[in-house]
């Protein structure tokens, strides 16, 4: 591992800050009587960290019902999604989509999705767009082990290595579909285990280790700049609430389970690891640290005092006005 100070403190940053989205926004979601299912990430920080510090603002990459520290990480601000998930104007998407509908096309995030799978076959297209028009961008789908055995992700996993696009397939395996356990789901051990079947790499690493997805990602990452193809990296890591805001994980888990993974937190091995090189010092953590949690806040009251969206704005941005001339689908073809 050879990191320089200022990715260091990067990493650490964009970590405490989709932790503290996590733990302070979706409560105040709760109290403020919202209605939409809202899914933690926290206990995942460091997949979406370890992949995003290795991508620029220029590549793509899609999320899923799980999105809000995909988009942190890939620089999303996170007052507006704040905002999104309040329902107010000033979100991401003008309050209308909500937690599994944030996207930020400046940034490359193609948006979080409520449909399972369905981020792979969105990325998918965006690396072919890539290669088509040489951008030298590169696709990552986010996608978890209940996702693993939807047909999308074979038939997209297939096509991307045929053509050889410049898309990473990254599985956030953390043990459950809902309350479904990974090892009753799938007929192998490991989903990375099933690269081979489309003649791609696979790449297991340990998802509560910055460190290792950041490392596994880059080569993943040089590879499809390369035009070498796609890769499939599978992170193992742990959510440490349920599947949504409404779910008791205590009825399908137990808590000597949630303590060991706990244990293993992925901002406390973050710590662990850096405290003894020297690079950083624990009062410098701990600024930042406090840091999140004074951006949470304003994000909370900027959320609040936003207005609600207009009614008479409902059906606007459903549907995009193309320019006639690129609605002609041949020379001969009348418009």
């Amino acid at each position: 591992m050879e990191m320089d100070r200022d990715l260091l403190i990067k990493l650490y940053k964009m970590m405490v800050t989709i932790r503290n989205f996590e733990e302070r926004g979706i409560p105040e979601t709760g109290q403020r009587r919202m209605s939409a299912s809202v899914h933690s990430s926290a206990g995942q920080e460091a997949v979406a960290v370890g992949v995003c510090a290795q991508l620029t603002n220029e590549d793509y990459m899609g999320s899923t019902h799980r999105g809000h520290g995909h988009c942190i990480a890939k620089g999303v601000e996170p007052r507006v999604m704040m905002a999104e998930l309040f329902g107010k104007s000033t979100g991401s998407n003008k309050g209308k989509g909500g937690s599994m509908h944030i996207a930020d096309m400046s940034k490359g995030m193609l948006g979080t999705n409520g449909v399972v799978g369905a981020s792979v076959p969105l990325a998918l297209g965006a690396a072919l767009t890539s290669k088509v028009k040489k951008l030298g961008r590169v696709a990552v789908a986010f996608f978890g082990d209940g996702a693993a055995s939807q047909g999308v992700l074979h038939e997209s996993m297939n096509l991307a290595s045929v053509w050889k696009l410049p898309v990473i397939f990254v599985c956030e395996n953390n043990g459950y579909a809902m309350s479904t356990p990974a090892d009753y789901a799938l007929s192998i051990t490991h989903v990375s285990d099933r690269a081979a079947g489309y003649n791609m790499p696979g790449i297991h690493v340990d998802g509560m280790d910055v460190f290792a997805v950041y490392d596994a990602t880059g080569e993943a990452v040089a590879r499809a700049r390369a035009g070498e193809g796609p890769s499939l990296l599978e992170c193992e890591t742990y959510r440490y609430y349920g599947h949504t805001v409404f779910d008791d994980p205590l009825t399908y888990r137990t808590k000597e389970e949630e303590d060991h993974w706990r244990a293993r937190d992925p901002i406390k091995h973050f710590r662990n690891t850096v405290l003894p090189m020297g690079e950083i010092t624990a009062e410098e953590l701990d600024q930042m640290d406090q840091e999140a949690v004074d951006l949470m806040e304003e994000a909370v009251k900027f959320a609040d005092e936003s207005p609600l969206p207009d009614p008479i704005e409902i059906y606007d941005d459903i549907y995009v006005s193309y320019p006639a001339a690129e609605l002609k689908r041949g020379v001969n073809m009348e418009i």
